[in-house]
C-alpha cells in the first residue's frame, strides 16, 4: 500500500473541499427542514372565533384567535387605546375595564370568551361631552401626573362605586390597591374617588 505525502497546501485544499460539500449538503437539508417547519406552523394556526361583544354601548363583531386578550382586542382590533398596556400580567391595573359591570384586568381576559357580554372602557364612561363625575373629580383633585395609569384608576374607581363598599379613606385605599400609580398620586386619587361618591 502506498501512502501519499500531502503538502500542507494540498491538505488544506482537500479539507476545505470536503467540508464545503458537507456544508452544502447540510444547508440543503436545513432549508428543507425549515420549509417543513413553516408549513407545520401554518397548519397549526389556531382557528379564529367570531364573537359579538357590546363595547361602550355598541355591538362589535370580532374575529379573534384563542390567544387574543380583551386588552389586545380593544387596542388592536377596535382601536380603543385609552385602555393602557402596563405589565400585561394583571399586576398593575392600567388595563382595568368594566366587564358586565365588574372591574377586570383586560390583559387577563380572553376575547374569545366575551360573546354577548358588555364591556365599558374609559372612552365610554362620559355621556357625550359631559364627563363622568369621577373624571371631573380626578381633574379637580389633580389625581394624575404622567396620566398613564389614570384610565385604569378611573375605571377601577367606577367599578368600586358600584360595589356598595364602605368608602372611608382606608377602605378606598384597600379596594384600589390593585391599581398602581408610579408617580405616587394616591392621596389625590383617594380624594377624587371620595368626592365622586358624595362622601368627601
Amino acid at each position: 500500500m502506498t501512502i501519499r505525502n500531502f503538502t500542507r497546501r494540498e491538505f488544506l485544499r482537500d479539507t476545505a473541499a470536503t467540508g464545503g460539500a458537507a456544508v452544502a449538503g447540510s444547508t440543503d437539508l436545513g432549508y428543507a427542514l425549515a420549509a417543513q417547519a413553516r408549513k407545520a406552523k401554518v397548519d397549526r394556526l389556531p382557528e379564529r372565533y367570531r364573537v359579538t361583544v357590546r363595547v361602550n354601548g355598541t355591538d362589535q363583531e370580532l374575529r379573534v384567535d384563542p390567544r387574543t386578550t380583551l386588552l389586545d382586542a380593544l387596542r388592536e382590533h377596535l382601536h380603543l387605546t385609552g385602555t393602557k398596556k402596563g405589565c400585561d400580567m394583571g399586576a398593575c391595573g392600567a388595563c382595568t375595564v368594566l366587564l358586565d359591570g365588574r372591574r377586570v384586568n383586560a390583559c387577563l381576559v380572553l376575547a374569545a370568551r366575551l360573546d354577548h357580554r358588555e364591556v365599558v372602557t374609559i372612552e365610554g364612561l362620559a355621556q357625550g361631552e359631559e364627563l363622568h363625575p369621577l373624571q371631573t373629580a380626578f381633574i379637580e383633585h389633580d389625581g394624575f401626573q404622567c396620566g398613564y395609569c389614570t384610565p385604569g384608576q378611573i375605571m377601577s374607581a367606577a367599578g368600586l362605586l358600584g360595589e356598595g363598599r364602605p368608602l372611608d379613606e382606608r377602605s378606598v385605599r384597600e379596594w384600589m390597591s390593585g391599581n398602581l400609580c408610579r408617580c405616587g398620586a394616591y392621596p389625590n386619587i383617594v380624594a377624587a374617588i371620595r368626592q365622586a361618591s358624595g362622601r368627601a
